[in-house]
Parts: C-alpha cells; structure tokens; sequence
C-alpha cells in the first residue's frame, strides 16, 4: 500500500480512535461500559482497548470506505488478532496515524497552547518502526484573538516540523471550539496564519479543522501543494449535523470520533455491532466524498 498516494488520493475518510485517559471513561459509558466494570488505568484501558479491536477487525472497518485511523499511544503498542495494531491496519488497507499531544496547557489570549513533550523524539522512533505513516497534535482556538491565532499556529509549525524530521506525516489540528463566539471572523484569522507558515515549509503536512462557518472556506489550503489532506473533526456535533456540514465543504474528508462511534453499544451481537459501525461509516464516507 502506499500509504501516501492512499491519503492524498483515496476516497474515504481517517476514523478517529484516540480518546486519551481524560476522555476514556466518557467513551466507555457511551459504549455501555459503566464505571463499576473496570478498577485504575490498566483495567480502564484494557476495556477501552478491547472496543477498539472489536473496531478494528469488524468487517465493516475494512471495506474501503475508512482510508486511516488515528490511534492513542497504548492502543498503538497494543495487540489485535496477535499482531501489533498499526500492522493490523496496514494489513486492512488502513493507514495507521498515532495521537502525540500531551493535552492542553490553560487557556491564554483566547487559545489552550499543548503542553510540552519531552518523549517526543523517543515515541516517533517507536512509531516509526511499528510502520505508522503520521502524527496528531491537538490545541484548541477559544476566541479570534490575533495573537492567541498566530502562536498556536506556529506551536503546531514547530511540532509538525520535529515529526517531518523523525520521517513521520504530521496532521496539525488547530482545533476551534465551534461553541466560540465570532468563529467566522476567527476562522479567517486562522486560514492566513496557516498559509503564512506553509510557505516556510518544504515538505507536506495534513491538517485537521473545525468545519468552517462559511462552506469551502479552506478551499486554497486544500488545493495546496504543501498540504497533503484537510480533515474535519466533529467537535461535538451529532454524527447528522457534522455530516451534513462537511457535505458542503469540497475537497475536506472527515476524521470523526464520536460521529463514528455515538451508537456502538458493548452488548450488541457482533453482527448488530457491525451493522451499526458499517451505517455510521457509509454516513461518513458519503458526507467525505460529497
């Protein structure tokens, strides 16, 4: 597979499955788990882990119509079916993506920066030889404040060039908050800045966005050169909202994580459990290739 050509070109869309160990308890209530079924981290993430192989290797996941995933570091040094997960992927026809910010620092000018990753260095090496193709790195645009706007964008420049270097893809995500106020106005800010630093750049990057105010406002930044892919998260949108506002953006595929998992239930049959996830992809994917 070439995992590049696959991004760039392929019909589909990247699911999302990176909750961390502040949003796991929540995705595991959303999938029936409840809070008394497991005891500390371990057990926690073993669950969280045991939903995320049902996933992977649901006949459903792999028909074509998912082009990547995004993993959680323990989800990537994991196990399905006796192989390592991003080889699992691979072997799916799945481009394996890992999940590399810590969380968010508190917010200032408007923005939450991501805290400091001093292991970065030591886990792109290790992704890199499990065959991962890319990265994620999340901070968060709270209002249109300029200068909030501009740091955060360089803070993902600066990361997203570390990740080159390590010879991984990096996927910057400048998320922004789609409860803010003056978001259009904001998301203007946003689109100059991240075409000011593309300039600086020699190699390609992805990036993952709230999708915009107005349609096809990114339009320039998909079409370009230095941009591998555009990506839209949901941000809190119901799978039918996001989907329907995707649709109208040309070009921008989706990487959802409660649009993609909102009805899977721990207790289905596998074969309900794949009927649901295989209804929620083709929403997905419909809405990606809009």
């Amino acid at each position: 597979m070439d995992m590049k050509k696959q991004i760039a070109e392929g019909q589909g869309f990247i699911a999302a499955l990176d909750q961390s160990g502040g949003s796991t308890p929540k995705a595991l209530r959303g999938y029936g788990v409840e809070d008394s079924e497991w005891s500390g981290d371990e057990e926690m993430f073993a669950k969280i882990h045991e939903m995320r192989s049902r996933i992977i290797t649901s006949p459903s996941f792999s028909n074509g119509k998912v082009i990547g995933a995004i993993l959680f570091e323990k989800t990537m040094d994991g196990q399905v079916e006796g192989k390592p997960t991003p080889q699992a992927l691979i072997d799916r026809g799945i481009v394996p993506f890992i999940k590399i910010d810590k969380g968010l620092e508190d917010e200032a000018n408007g923005v939450q920066m991501m805290k400091p990753m001093p292991e970065l260095d030591t886990l792109l090496a290790r992704a890199k030889g499990l065959g991962v193709f890319g990265t994620k790195e999340r901070s968060v645009i709270n209002e249109a404040n300029p200068e909030g706007i501009a740091a955060i964008v360089a803070q993902q420049f600066e990361i997203g060039r570390q990740v080159l270097a390590a010879g991984l893809v990096p996927m910057l995500e400048p998320e922004y908050s789609i409860k803010a106020e003056g978001r259009a106005e904001g998301e203007k800010i946003l689109k100059a800045e991240i075409l000011k630093n593309l300039e600086t750049m020699d190699e390609q990057v992805m990036l993952k966005l709230s999708i915009p105010v107005e349609a096809n406002l990114y339009a320039d930044l998909i079409a370009h050169p230095k941009v591998l892919a555009v990506v839209a998260l949901s941000g809190g949108y119901s799978t039918d909202e996001a989907c329907e506002k995707l649709a109208q953006n040309k070009g921008m595929i989706a990487s959802f994580s409660r649009g993609l998992l909102q009805d899977l239930r721990a207790g289905q049959s596998d074969e309900e459990f794949d009927k649901t996830l295989g209804d929620a992809i083709d929403q997905i994917y419909a809405a990606s290739i809009a």
